[in-house]
């Protein structure tokens, strides 16, 4: 049996291994390392997959919500609102623009906001809403949506996690996850579902001004050479980095689909026990699995990813420590206790290995374990 990883992306590179040399080289060839053909290629590919107007790559995914909220034009002491369960970026960006975080709770079943506390959540300040598609499927864009519309807000997509993922509402229409709200946020760390090999990331919008804003603000705030209509930062998405993208956007959706058959994979293996809960699936969502995280049950959880270790398996726990627990985002207005869901899951979630490499040989092997553990 291959070595199981929580990612495997070397498994993943041979089999592309060709069209990524290939795209690379190009770009060495060019020396266009900055801004050069490879980048203008992947975004009008990306544009022409998400279905959106305007893609504006950038560096990472944490620049992408910083530059969003800066091209937005909020300003220190407006609110944000956003989930107390997902990663320190989401917050972080806040922080640093001086704006003021506001922290919900997160519905139960699918982690994802829960839309009655953002409506509760909301103040005179209140200027924004960041809904963060956590795990690899969109949170309840149609409530956030009309919520945003009621009070004149704007909506921020973090869709880090859930490239790839459609939408579908209500009312019929689909789109992909990030191109719903104002502007829409991802990452291409190199886990991620469509992943470069560095850093990277990129900003969705349909809205024609508000693309033209977002390119000035990642370039200095510059749109004619050395004249600087914004303050801006310095977030480019480098030309390998696109290269790389561009030759694994075409198999965005196989990945996907390959991580929905590992996922359910282990929901069969796990069915019913009386100690785990599988991931729910949101119905108005696909889901593309950036992460498959179980919540334990009387468990001891330190105990299981230890034994799980012993036999090769890594697994991770996301998230330990809500955000409103968080050393550097401590908060008078918040205490232990006022977050219930999101602590009982900090406590009680952990995640297997799920990318597209996993074979029925390894996720049978990680399975039986996760079983032995609990069953013992």
């Amino acid at each position: 049996m291959k070595k199981i990883q929580m990612v495997d992306l070397k498994g993943q590179y041979e089999k592309i291994k060709a069209e990524v040399d290939h795209g690379i080289q190009q770009v060495i060839d060019s020396t266009q390392f900055i801004n050069g053909q490879a980048v203008k290629d992947f975004q009008a590919d990306l544009e022409a997959y998400l279905g959106v107007k305007h893609v504006i790559p950038c560096a990472n995914g944490t620049d992408a919500l910083q530059v969003a909220m800066m091209a937005l034009g909020l300003k220190p002491g407006d609110e944000v609102i956003t989930s107390d369960f997902t990663f320190v970026a989401t917050v972080e960006v806040i922080a640093l623009l001086g704006l003021t975080p506001v922290l919900v709770d997160v519905d139960p079943e699918t982690f994802n906001i829960d839309p009655a506390a953002i409506e509760r959540a909301i103040t005179p300040k209140t200027k924004a809403i960041v809904p963060v598609h956590l795990f690899g499927q969109a949170a309840d864009m149609d409530a956030i949506m009309a919520i945003a519309n009621r009070h004149n807000l704007f909506v921020i997509e973090d869709n880090c996690q859930a490239i790839g993922s459609t939408f579908t509402s209500a009312e019929g229409w689909s789109k992909k996850a990030g191109t719903i709200g104002h502007v829409g946020c991802t990452s291409f760390f190199p886990s991620k579902n469509l992943g470069c090999y560095g850093d990277g990331g990129a900003i969705f919008t349909n809205d024609d001004q508000l693309a033209h804003q977002l390119r000035g603000v990642v370039n200095h705030g510059m749109f004619v050479r050395y004249y600087h209509d914004y303050v801006g930062v310095n977030s480019r998405l480098d030309s390998i980095q696109a290269a790389v993208l561009k030759a694994k956007l075409p198999h965005l959706d196989a990945y996907c689909a390959a991580r929905l058959a590992a996922a359910d994979f282990y929901d069969k293996a796990f069915a019913n026990h009386p100690k785990l809960r599988t991931p729910a699936r949101f119905a108005k969502s696909s889901h593309v699995f950036h992460q498959y995280t179980l919540v334990s049950q009387d468990v001891d959880r330190a105990a299981l990813i230890e034994f799980l270790g012993s036999h090769g398996i890594p697994a991770m726990i996301y998230y330990p420590v809500p955000l409103h627990l968080q050393k550097a985002y401590l908060d008078p207005r918040y205490k232990e206790g006022d977050f219930p869901v999101t602590e009982a899951l900090s406590n009680t979630v952990f995640s297997l290995p799920m990318h597209t490499e996993l074979d029925e040989e390894q996720l049978g092997f990680i399975s039986s374990k996760v079983l032995e553990f609990l069953n013992r």
